[in-house]
Formats: structure tokens, sequence, C-alpha cells
């Protein structure tokens, strides 16, 4: 692995990327006293921080998730500078999900931006990407070798209302797996747009997301109204539940594949179609092993030709590679004539979306799992 020299802007330590200037870190996995937040998926937003500092709606979720006290939040509009020390720090749309940024950093005319995680494709329901020029770029490579080059979206949502009005001929349900804060709510959205605004059958949603779906209602984010899953069987004998989930769409968090709890969870659907929503859909192996009837291949991650539109738009002069494919990403650049290297960081990117980790529970403080299968291992 390749690391900074120790006069960079931003350096690589034990508890995360700091920024010496500034004595901040950004996304930091270890406890630190300032923490600059890009979004709130819990392999960026950590616990045990003693001041934290984010982009006002990923400011909401931490409180949400975390359940952080407010007065060691502070919060930035996109765009909104802020002095740090001997530097100045802004955030700015990443397009990932909503509230996320990339973290502009400048000092002494000198300009690094770290981008958390983010996609170039505008989707409707976050603030788009905004390329920043930059000296130093640093980028991550989830999805960072040609292989992976993304579908257009809008024929990826009729495919799902094309699934869902068979499994509906079928009398099944359909269940769709998603994470619980950001992908779920853009499956929603994606779906009712499709749809013409009126979905088809009735929509239940996994407790987890239906916690993401009304914090960010509250802040003003487009989600669809969802029922809870237990809803179906108020007043009704079980033949009548039943029946009401034949025709249904349930938005499940992903874990509830893979494990028996979740399992468990999934029989009361029966009979049903499991479908995931994730980049790694695209390939075989997490499909097959996550036993998914369907595979909708939708990341709110950058592709190939996205990651490489957004390190020519920044025209930096060096770019930094992390998560993911960061090694075979980088070396692509080098052979390209620019300076790159890695940039060694503990963040998983969209892992999570196969359904390996922690649970994210019906009920109570739930955070996104952390998951350690990647389709590259």
């Amino acid at each position: 692995m390749a690391h900074p020299p120790t006069d960079d802007l931003l350096q690589s330590r034990p508890e995360g990327l700091y920024c010496a200037a500034g004595d901040f870190y950004i996304d930091p996995w270890k406890p630190v006293q300032r923490a600059l937040v890009t979004h709130a998926h819990s392999d960026h937003a950590k616990p045990g921080h003693r001041h934290y500092l984010a982009q006002s709606d990923t400011s909401a979720l931490m409180r949400e998730r975390l359940g952080l006290d407010p007065k060691a939040l502070e919060s930035v509009a996109y765009g909104e500078k802020r002095r740090i020390g001997s530097v100045t720090v802004s955030f700015h749309p990443a397009g990932h999900i909503p509230g996320s940024a990339q973290i502009l950093v400048e000092h002494k005319g000198d300009r690094w931006v770290f981008s958390g995680d983010y996609k170039t494709e505008a989707d409707g329901f976050c603030a788009p990407f905004e390329a920043l020029p930059c000296r130093v770029f640093i980028t991550e490579s989830t999805f960072g070798l040609p292989i992976y080059r993304w579908p257009d979206a809008g024929g990826v949502f009729t495919g799902m209302l094309d699934w869902w009005a068979e499994n509906r001929r079928r009398g099944r349900c359909s269940v769709l797996v998603g994470y619980a804060l950001g992908k779920a709510q853009r499956l929603l959205h994606g779906i009712h747009t499709a749809c013409g605004g009126a979905f088809p059958g009735p929509v239940f949603a996994h407790g987890a997301v239906l916690r993401m779906n009304t914090v960010l209602r509250d802040l003003g984010h487009p989600v669809p109204e969802t029922a809870p899953v237990g809803t179906a069987a108020k007043g009704r004998k079980a033949a009548a539940e039943k029946a009401a989930f034949r025709q249904a769409l349930v938005l499940a968090a992903p874990s509830v594949s893979g494990n028996p709890a979740g399992e468990a969870w999934l029989r009361r659907f029966e009979p049903y179609s499991l479908a995931f929503a994730s980049g790694w859909m695209g390939i075989r192996g997490p499909r097959r092993r996550r036993a998914a009837d369907r595979g909708f291949v939708l990341s709110d991650h950058a592709d190939w030709d996205g990651l490489n539109a957004a390190v020519r738009a920044t025209g930096a002069e060096r770019v930094l590679a992390t998560h993911g494919y960061a090694e075979a990403y980088s070396r692509w650049w080098r052979e390209q004539g620019l300076e790159a290297g890695v940039l060694e960081t503990a963040f998983v990117g969209e892992r999570g979306e196969i359904g390996e980790g922690e649970p994210e529970r019906e009920s109570g403080s739930a955070s996104e799992a952390e998951d350690a299968e990647s389709p590259a291992s």
C-alpha cells in the first residue's frame, strides 16, 4: 500500500484521516475530539467522538441512528464555509444519499477534496454530485473496475414494477431488500415515480426502513408513505393477512437474509419472491449466496465511468483511492499518467447491501449493518 507523505494536508492515522492544520479528523473510525462526517452510514459515522460537524440532514440522521447528544453536533449547509484552525472547510453534495457530502479542505491556496461515498448520476431524490476543482482528490473506488457499468435507472425501476406485477399475478409477496438508509427511500421514490405516483398494490416496510422514512420525510425529502408490516394483521385472521401480503411490496433491510432471525421474519410473507437492489447484483456470486430470486443492479455509488468522470472533472493533479478496488483503480490512473496512490481506511462501501453483518432490528435504536463480505474476496 502507498502512504501519503507526512507533510500532506490530510494524513492517514490509526484513528482516521487527520488534518493537522485544523486538528480534526474526517470520518474517523476511532473516538477523537473533533470529527467532520460526510454522511450517516455507519462505516463513516461512528459514535464516541466529542464534537461532530456535518451537513444538516446528516446531523439529523446521526441523532436518530447514534443517539447523539445534540450539544455534540454542529450542522452546516451545503457550500457554507467554516474556519477551523488555519484551514477553511466546506461541505458539498456527493449524490450518495440525502445529506451526503464531499469535504473541501483549503489551506494556503492548496485544495484537497475528500469525496466520502458518491455517485455522479442524478436520481431526483438527493442533491446531485458537485464536481469540485482541487489539487488532490481522495476518491472511493467501491466499483473501481471496468466490469461495473450501471444500466439506466429508469429501466431498472420499470423492471421492478414488472417483477411486482408478475408476483401479484402468481399470488406471492414481493420482498425487495435495500439499505435502510438511502437505498430503501430511493427505491420507494423511484418505483412511485415509475408507476405514475400511485402504487399498484399495498406497500409495507421493515421497521428499520420505516424509521429512516420518517426522519427523511420530516427533513423534506419525497419519501412515499408505507405501512408497518404488523398493520396487515390488525383485525384480520391469518388468511386475510396472507391475502394482503400476496399483492404487496415489502421493503426490507439486508439483515432479513442469511440469518435465522431474518428468515423467521420472512416466513410471514410466504409465498414470496426475494429480490436485492445493489451494484453487486451485476455479478452472480452475491445473488446466489443470498438465495435471491431476482437481482436489480442499482447502486448509490459511482460505477467505473462515473468514477472516471468525477476524477477528470476535478482537474486533480493527484488522486488517492480508498475502499474497494483501490489498488487496481490507482494503478489504472498511474497508467494514464496521473500521480495516484492508495489511502488506507476502514470504510466498506456498499458491501452491506448483500446482507452480511449486524442485524437491523424492527424496533429500538439501529445502525446500518457493517458487512464483511465483498465479491472481490
